[in-house]
């Protein structure tokens, strides 16, 4: 069975657990770990969800903010679903109609 994986990027959340409101104030916490990002290298990954993280910034951000990388990201999984409409035919299922030709007994 086919399972769909994803997951959520909390780092907002625990940034405003624990004061910190700006993405500028982020720079230095960084740097000081190491880390050298752009302020809108950093934006990106507050205001938005990254599809890849380096894993020395996962465990900058861990130090930063004495969390676990479980509460910077959620993970989810579930059951794919079952395509019911797969193999059928019709004009809302992308299939064409074929139309029967009309006898004479056809009213």
């Amino acid at each position: 069975m086919k399972r769909k994986a994803g997951y959520t990027w909390k780092l907002r959340e625990v940034m405003a657990a624990h004061g910190v409101f700006t993405t500028t104030e982020l720079v230095p916490m960084l740097r000081d770990r190491g880390i050298e990002l752009s302020a809108s290298q950093i934006h990106r990954l507050v205001s938005g969800t990254p599809e890849r993280l380096s894993l020395q910034v996962l465990a900058a951000f861990c130090d930063i903010f004495a969390c676990t990388p479980t509460d910077l990201v959620a993970t989810t999984a579930e059951n794919a679903g079952v395509d019911r409409d797969r193999g059928r035919s019709g004009p809302a299922l992308g299939g064409r109609e074929t139309a029967t030709p009309a006898g004479p007994d056809s009213a």
